[in-house]
């Protein structure tokens, strides 16, 4: 399957709205619209070290993944917060997680950062198994890779 990864803009917003409410929904949380909308104005502000990419196929958004930038004190140079990655059902398996989770890494070296971590819950079996073949478990079910 063809994928395109890339940043999110201001039209991606129908697209967007659903598969982040399917993450939530997998983590058994529910936003309030006010945070919804928050978290996706953030995306957009220049000013916020978030940003958000989808992968598409075609013109559908299949996944997502959102990042914040870090300056933390054990690292000279910045690291790269993976906080969200979802793909939409129908698509599990065939490489999306992977190809976004790529793109992460890709954008991180061009910010010149150190390392891309990010963390899951226990239970998500499936997410795990793509996790350790791209990453490093730091025993934290906190997933790292050195860049």
């Amino acid at each position: 399957m063809p994928i395109e990864v890339r940043q999110l803009v201001a039209s991606d917003r129908a697209a967007w709205e659903p598969l982040w409410i399917g993450y939530q929904t997998f983590y058994k949380r529910k936003l309030s619209e006010e945070m919804i909308e928050l978290s996706w104005h953030r995306f957009l502000d220049p000013t916020q070290p978030l940003d958000a990419y989808g992968a598409f196929d075609g013109e559908r958004m299949v996944g997502l993944v959102h990042i914040a930038m870090q300056t933390l004190t054990s690292f000279r140079r910045p690291a790269c917060y993976l906080s969200d990655l979802f793909t939409d059902e129908s698509v599990r398996g065939k490489g999306i997680g992977r190809a976004l989770i790529e793109h992460v890494y890709k954008i991180a070296k061009e910010r010149d950062c150190e390392r891309v971590f990010w963390l899951t819950h226990e239970t998500n079996t499936a997410g795990r198994l793509l996790y350790d073949k791209v990453a490093e478990r730091s025993g934290f079910i906190h997933y790292w890779k050195p860049l």
